[in-house]
């Protein structure tokens, strides 16, 4: 078993009166070192519940996001990407660039060997949006 290693100190884990941001410019995505950099593996989250808001008509648009990486040197702490994912409930975005947003912001914190986020919009109009960001540019999404 590994030694623990000293954290850099986190600001919302075991904090209960944080409140979340009300957009992802407020974003607190924090990180910790990952004990097992050297080996290939894959972490996953699947956020069910997500909400943002329609540009144009300002309804709420509901999705499920899977994120899904192949951490280097960090790894995100779950807390603090939970309250980013809900700063989008009251952000206006359309699905495409909330995907990538997503992405790109994870990839900037994370710097992580590989990263796909899916995005399944759930139907409007009849229609079901689904987009996939990935990281390297040219990787292939996950099935």
């Amino acid at each position: 078993m590994k030694k623990p290693t000293k954290q850099p100190p986190l600001k919302l884990l075991g904090k209960s009166g944080t409140r979340f941001p009300s957009s992802p410019e407020q974003k607190t995505l924090e990180a910790f070192p990952n004990r097992s950099a050297g080996r290939t593996y894959w972490i996953t989250f699947e956020c069910t519940e997500f909400t943002s808001l329609c540009p144009v008509t300002g309804q709420p648009d509901f999705a499920t996001l899977r994120i899904r990486y192949v951490p280097d040197r960090l790894c995100v702490e779950t807390k603090s990407l939970k309250f980013y994912l809900s700063s989008y409930r009251s952000t206006p975005s359309f699905g495409e660039d909330i995907a990538n947003r997503i992405m790109d912001d994870l990839v900037a914190v994370l710097a992580p060997r590989q990263l796909h986020v899916r995005a399944d919009f759930a139907p409007r109009g009849g229609i079901e949006l689904s987009i996939d960001a990935v990281f390297p540019e040219g990787a292939q999404p996950l099935k």
